[in-house]
């Protein structure tokens, strides 16, 4: 039996079942997407074993990095997707991982992969934030000190 939950106070069935096919859609344009770009990278690493000078080898590089981010930017939203509709199948979607609290309807369609709460979202944000800083401020050092410290 399929469970329905409720998202700001209204059952949701239909509207689970339009977040799913949102998802699914966005789901499958991705990951063609994904695939294309690994295989147009393959093609033009296979392409670009001819003789370059510095120069072009450097801007090969970089184009290889930026493709290389994209792709990986692209799986990482594949696998929040792939957790929304987990979610949505075992009945928690639209609630916060860490308050147990409803997401706002608003935020679930602008973000329909989204696992937390906006507050909840906003202190990890700042705790992300105060880790980089901290990070930073200690420099390579610092960082080597935690590993081996």
């Amino acid at each position: 039996m399929a469970m329905t939950k409720r998202i700001k106070g209204r059952t949701t069935r239909s509207r689970r079942d339009q977040v799913k096919r949102v998802l699914d859609d966005r789901r499958r344009s991705l990951a063609q997407d994904v695939h294309g770009r690994i295989r147009d990278t393959r093609a033009d690493s296979i392409a670009g074993r001819e003789v370059v000078d510095e120069g072009e080898s450097s801007e090969i590089d970089i184009q290889g990095d930026i493709d290389f981010a994209l792709i990986q930017m692209k799986a990482e939203t594949l696998n929040s997707i792939d957790t929304a509709l987990h979610r949505i199948e075992e009945g928690h979607y639209g609630y916060c991982f860490e308050c147990g609290g409803e997401i706002a309807e608003a935020r679930l369609r602008a973000l329909p992969f989204a696992v937390r709460c906006r507050d909840c979202e906003e202190v990890r944000e700042r705790s992300d934030h105060r880790e980089r800083s901290s990070v930073q401020r200690r420099g390579p050092s610092g960082f080597l000190d935690d590993l081996y410290g």
